[in-house]
């Protein structure tokens, strides 16, 4: 090797090791050196393949690098196979703007198949430039063999985890409310939801009552979901005040919380007012009030039990101390009317949209609409108060629209089933550092809901499940009325058409024309794919060939360590430990840095 200028040159030494390296064959000699040494598990987070390395997946695979090193040279066998995740709304996003894409409805005129390729030729482009960059800065890992999650065995590892959970029964399909992207057109995790300042509306709304006078006084930021409201939340423990307020020699009677009156009658520049009764909010149960847009809907939530005054433990004495609520978007308010017995009412379609049922509002934009709900408010007598506010609000982490509440059919694995036994399997793994996992780790576990695993999407590991042709998957016995497949064995055993396990395909629409019948019901699979932390929370299994390979998982596994950057408390981590106790009851994983 040449000895260094007495000017250094970085590009001279770089260039001179790597020619050093690649003449003595110098990451194979070093595994070689090491082949009968104890075993070290690493697995490495796979990147998105989405653009080229930049600085933080730079010094990722650094600090990598540097572990690995460090394992060999104190004598271990160390796995290090580099992984890729190249599925999901990070690649289908930058297909589209390439496309020229704004909405679903441009994909399916080009038509899926086609966009499918595009999607996996651009996947695999970024991954080559990805790998020249990762080894042109020196990083030592298995890059002839990296594991790739559009790879038919490693959607293998990813259909066989699902099953496990699916055998334990903690698979489910229902209405739930879920963030929604409007123009992704579908269901976001809570971890893929980021958060940015915005202005929106700030209004106060009366809501008459229906037999008395006087009226409920609600606050919102989201005038569009108004139309959708079914009930009126208090806190039962708290006090209310009935006031009559004067302005513009007019009087009338409010209802707000005793704490908020004040900061209320000065919103909606009363002169003056009389307080002229004090209540529980146990006293205001049951009321009755009218629909402020009832005259503007073409249908609204007029069944039993919709319109009244409810009790719920989301109230608080902030604003007005009343809060509306719509099952049919929030998501307390979705659990709370579930709670009730109420009906779900939600006008609006997956694209944020109304439907014909929003009346005068059909057909536009949520958001859009807004300006037209508060007008229609003012017109009718029924605003208080009305301006904007600054604050934050979820926009999708890939495309940047702001995000809406939406109650829609998805499914889901019961991680609320399992809290118990993640939590105490979070104490099988030793953090670096420890307050990571026992503070901020842990609270995330706490609050976890259940994982909405399907994507209305394209591009990704589609979900193994077959149902009875015709039949809503939401109104079948999800036990004895699906078909879970774990395997491409298992698919080309149970499949009508004739396939080849070792050839097939298993990304849409290639498994959406398969059918399985039996006991004279043919099963169709769903259409949805899963959510693509679902793909890399399988990656201890995936990265050893497992279930298709079983010897390495079953020397190895669980893997010794996982390095990331702190943001993926909320992610990598939490859905490997999430999928590992659902399907197997473990942790998949010992130590995290």
């Amino acid at each position: 090797m040449e000895q260094v200028d007495d000017q250094y040159t970085p590009e001279n030494v770089e260039s001179g090791v790597s020619d050093y390296w690649e003449e003595h064959d110098a990451y194979e000699a070093a595994k070689e050196a090491h082949a009968d040494d104890p075993p070290f598990f690493f697995v490495d987070g796979p990147p998105y393949t989405s653009g080229q390395m930049h600085l933080g997946t730079a010094w990722n695979k650094t600090l990598k690098d540097a572990i690995i090193r460090y394992k060999r040279m104190t004598g271990h066998r160390v796995t290090d196979r580099p992984g890729y995740d190249m599925h999901g709304l990070p690649i289908e996003v930058k297909v589209e703007e390439e496309l020229g894409f704004d909405s679903k409805t441009d994909i399916e005129e080009y038509g899926m198949e086609a966009f499918i390729e595009e999607c996996k030729e651009f996947a695999e482009t970024n991954r080559e430039a990805m790998d020249e960059d990762f080894q042109s800065i020196g990083a030592w890992m298995d890059w002839e063999n990296p594991y790739k999650t559009v790879s038919p065995e490693y959607m293998e590892s990813a259909w066989w985890a699902f099953s496990q959970v699916a055998d334990r029964g903690l698979v489910e399909r229902g209405k739930r409310s879920i963030s929604q992207c409007p123009r992704c057109e579908t269901g976001l995790a809570n971890n893929e939801v980021e958060y940015e300042d915005v202005e929106d509306p700030s209004i106060y709304v009366k809501f008459p009552l229906a037999d008395r006078e006087g009226s409920l006084v609600i606050w919102t930021t989201t005038p569009w979901t108004v139309p959708a409201n079914t009930f009126v939340a208090v806190d039962p423990d708290l006090t209310y005040n009935a006031v009559r307020a004067e302005k513009d020699g007019e009087e009338e009677v409010l209802y707000v919380a005793e704490a908020c009156v004040e900061d209320v009658l000065q919103e909606g520049r009363y002169e003056d007012y009389t307080v002229e009764a004090e209540l529980s909010g146990e006293e205001l149960v049951g009321w009755a009030y009218d629909h402020p847009l009832a005259d503007h809907l073409e249908d609204y939530p007029d069944f039993e039990g919709a319109g009244e005054v409810y009790p719920a433990d989301y109230v608080e004495a902030d604003r007005t101390g009343l809060v509306h609520s719509a099952p049919g978007h929030g998501e307390e308010d979705f659990h709370r009317g579930q709670e009730l017995g109420l009906e779900i009412f939600c006008p609006v379609g997956p694209d944020g949209v109304f439907a014909d049922a929003a009346g005068d509002y059909a057909g536009q934009f949520v958001r859009d609409a807004n300006e037209e709900i508060i007008a229609d408010l003012v017109a009718e007598g029924h605003m208080l108060a009305h301006g904007t506010v600054h604050h934050s609000y979820g926009h999708c982490w890939r495309c940047d629209t702001g995000i809406i509440q939406l109650v829609t059919d998805q499914w889901f694995i019961s991680i609320t089933d399992v809290k118990d036994e993640l939590l105490e399997n979070m104490e099988e793994s030793e953090w670096h550092p420890q307050w990571a996992r026992d503070n901020r780790f842990r609270d995330f576990i706490e609050d976890a809901p259940d994982w909405n695993v399907s994507r209305q999407r394209y591009w990704g590991i589609p979900i193994p499940i077959w149902v009875p042709e015709g039949e809503d998957p939401a109104e079948i016995d999800l036990e004895e009325e699906t078909v879970v497949v774990s395997t491409r064995e298992e698919l080309a055993d149970r499949v009508d058409q004739e396939i080849d396990p070792a050839e097939i395909d298993l990304h849409r629409p290639s498994v959406d024309d398969l059918t399985i019948t039996e006991d004279g019901t043919t099963y169709r699979r769903v259409e949805d794919v899963f959510d693509v932390w679902l793909d890399s929370s399988v990656a201890s299994w995936g990265t050893l060939g497992y279930p298709g390979e079983t010897e390495a998982h079953d020397e190895l596994w669980p893997a010794d360590l996982i390095v990331e950057a702190h943001d993926q408390t909320r992610g990598w981590f939490w859905s490997q430990l999430g999928m590992g106790t659902a399907a197997v009851g473990e942790i998949p994983y010992k130590e995290v840095l």
